[in-house]
């Protein structure tokens, strides 16, 4: 294994945890549906950094198949992160009428 690599997936590990976290505080103290799935989908993105060496290092899957499961567990969180931005989640406020 290789120390620089593992230190490097550690620091992102870290920093999208710490992303998670403030998205996390944003939902509870503003009452923002779409920080939570903001929170949800970074916290995707951050398994989804380190998943790959996990299933190939300790669990013997092929690079191939943890490469795939990485890649599809990514794409989850940043689908969600989408969904915060575009989908029709009720953020708690009324629009006014004209």
């Amino acid at each position: 294994m290789h120390i620089e690599l593992v230190i490097a997936k550690l620091i992102t590990v870290g920093l999208g945890l710490l992303i998670t976290y403030q998205a996390y505080k944003g939902y509870s103290v503003h009452d923002s549906q779409p920080m939570l799935y903001v929170a949800i989908g970074f916290l995707f993105i951050s398994v989804g950094s380190v998943i790959e060496g996990v299933l190939f290092d300790l669990v013997g899957l092929s690079i191939f198949l943890a490469g795939t499961i990485q890649t599809a567990i990514v794409a989850c969180g940043m689908l969600v992160i989408l969904y915060s931005l575009y989908g029709n989640i009720d953020t708690g406020t009324q629009e006014k009428e004209i």
